[in-house]
């Protein structure tokens, strides 16, 4: 081993080891392997950027702000109606429907953003037929990851790969290329989740009904007598969140509960006071405040509902800037207009102190404020909003003109010869001149976290083949697995991108893979793609934990999910779908 490889090899370790235990973000870790990689000479400096005007880049990019024009025209109301029309209350049935509606949509836009745009239909369609919330949600996140193969754009994996022969002077891929396979893989994942994986999902409450009921156990009603010391001050002057841990939930005056809080509200003798906190901690503050509990009330949640002001859940992105802050910490109240009453995490619900609480993602959040800015919350804030919210008249006009850009994209990557990179930045730039959103959404639709990942990773698979690297590690699986057989090694390859997949991303898996698999198939003297493919399929599999992917960490809170029922359901998803591969694969890209 010369040190250039043992180099490379200690840097490709440090890696993973970041990556797998999350110390750093993950776009961080990638630009630290950049420059690691420029610093010791193992790459030059034009070959340490050229990552940021990769094609490959370029396209991840372009499919985010296609991907967030197709959000923003309200797709998710027509398919939400679709969906409950046609499953009814048929469990199969229901889930079939929404994995392969999410899965084609996951095809032609990122799985994060499939999964975000169906993610409010399904919780309407729970409440609707009654069938919890944790019996649709992984079918859900599970159908945009295995969907995502059916094109070139449909997962990062697949345009990284295309890439990446393209560069290595190999036949690649078209934009259609991915699909009888993707077919198969997607076809193989709905029948297991219909006939064996439902049976493996949990049935649990669903996770508002589960906030509410503790929520009850929180909240109080308390009148406030002539004697008290907050008689006459505004709430911005008491501070009471701050000062005594109680939450201000509504205000009762005359009988009528206002339509609108604020800081500048004043309190009045009389008024009746919803709070939440701890009962027993609020016993002396009660008595200090003038304040008296009404025993004789039971609080229930539409107490908080008027015709300005309305109680949902939402779930934080993966991308959200929020994530490890706390809600005093981002001015939550005052910023956004929106009172946080509860956050589920993992199986537990939080109630006491949420203002010291630092988010994490798949947090799911019960959330009471006005009406009017759920619309503007759902679209500009870094949450997903599980309600359905009507969107005007003008972005559903733009439904056609969207349609219509999406399929002149296939088109001239089908037809005119243009590279799927060039034919989605025409699609992006129309997107924006036609109206469908404007150039500011559409870089906040594209998640520059994935875009720095991909750019600082891509480096690292030019070291890996310029340093013989790749060849060395492609020597070793052959030396280990080739005397059982050409498909023996195919099978190793693909399970090794899947276990990779789980502590990386599936865009890092694939960069650090798919110079090695090349490198197999050129020594066994057989068709790179076959092995390219094995290698984008098992990458893209990330069914075993809730981090393998941001689709399943965005459902993990609203399906009040535990890590270990990502494990229990997808082990053995995985084993189908690498039996579905070797099978099929050699057939339709044969060695």
């Amino acid at each position: 081993m010369t040190f250039p490889i043992a180099l490379t090899l200690i840097i490709i370790a440090v890696a993973v080891v970041l990556f797998a235990t999350e110390k750093l973000r993950v776009d961080v870790i990638a630009l630290l392997v950049l420059l690691t990689l420029a610093l010791t000479g193992l790459v030059t400096a034009e070959e340490a950027f050229s990552g940021f005007s990769s094609p490959a880049v370029i396209t991840v990019w372009a499919v985010y702000i296609v991907s967030g024009a197709l959000f923003k025209t309200g797709v998710t109301d027509i398919i939400g109606e679709y969906i409950s029309r046609l499953a009814g209350n048929s469990e199969p049935r229901m889930i079939a429907i929404i994995m392969i509606t999410c899965g084609t949509m996951s095809a032609f836009m990122n799985n994060i953003g499939a999964t975000a745009v169906m993610l409010p239909a399904v919780v309407g369609i729970s409440r609707k037929s009654g069938i919890p919330l944790s019996r649709l949600l992984i079918p859900l996140s599970f159908s945009s990851l295995m969907g995502g193969n059916m094109t070139q754009i449909g997962t990062p994996p697949n345009i990284l790969a295309s890439s990446i022969l393209t560069e290595r002077g190999l036949d690649s891929f078209s934009f259609f290329d991915f699909t009888p396979m993707g077919i198969i893989v997607f076809g193989t994942g709905i029948l297991y989740m219909i006939f064996i994986g439902r049976h493996l999902l949990p049935s649990r409450k669903n996770v508002e009904d589960a906030q509410i009921d503790v929520l009850r156990e929180y909240v109080t009603e308390l009148r406030v007598l002539p004697t008290s010391i907050i008689a006459d001050q505004t709430l911005e002057d008491l501070r009471l969140s701050d000062n005594y841990d109680i939450n201000i939930l509504g205000i009762i005056r005359n009988g009528r509960k206002l339509s609108r809080i604020s800081g500048l509200t004043r309190i009045g003798v009389d008024n009746t006071l919803i709070v939440s906190g701890d009962i027993q901690a609020l016993m002396g503050t009660i008595n200090t405040l003038g304040l008296a509990i009404e025993a004789d009330k039971k609080f229930n949640l539409t107490d908080l509902d008027t015709d300005t002001v309305q109680v949902f859940e939402a779930t934080l992105m993966p991308s959200s800037i929020m994530r490890g802050k706390t809600l005093r910490e981002l001015n939550f109240r005052d910023r956004y207009e929106f009172t946080a009453l509860a956050i589920w995490r993992q199986g537990e619900i939080l109630m006491k102190r949420l203002g010291n609480i630092k988010l994490q993602v798949g947090d799911s959040l019960l959330l009471k404020g006005p009406r009017n800015r759920i619309p503007e919350f759902r679209e500009n804030f870094p949450f997903v909003a599980l309600e359905h919210v009507k969107v005007d008249s003008q972005r559903r006009e733009k439904i056609p003109v969207m349609l219509g850009i999406m399929v002149l994209v296939l088109a001239l990557a089908t037809f005119a010869g243009l590279h799927i990179s060039t034919a989605l930045v025409i699609g992006s730039l129309l997107s924006v001149l036609l109206g469908v959103h404007s150039m500011d959404e559409a870089y906040q639709a594209i998640e520059w976290r994935s875009v720095f990942l991909i750019a600082g990773m891509l480096p690292l698979g030019i070291a890996m083949e310029s340093t013989g690297t790749a060849s060395y590690l492609a020597n070793g699986i052959v030396d280990f697995a080739g005397a059982y057989g050409v498909i023996a090694v195919l099978a190793g390859i693909y399970i090794l991108a899947g276990l990779i997949t789980e502590p990386m991303s599936n865009a890092a898996a694939t960069v650090l893979m798919v110079p090695i698999g090349i490198d197999i198939a050129l020594n066994l003297g057989v068709n790179p793609q076959t092995f390219v493919l094995a290698i984008v399929i098992g990458a893209s599999t990330s069914f075993l934990t809730p981090v393998g992917h941001q689709a399943n960490v965005l459902v993990m809170g609203p399906g009040g999910y535990r890590f270990g029922d990502y494990t229990r359901v997808g082990w053995l998803l995985n084993v189908f779908i690498l039996i579905a591969t070797l099978i099929f694969l050699p057939i339709l890209w044969p060695l």
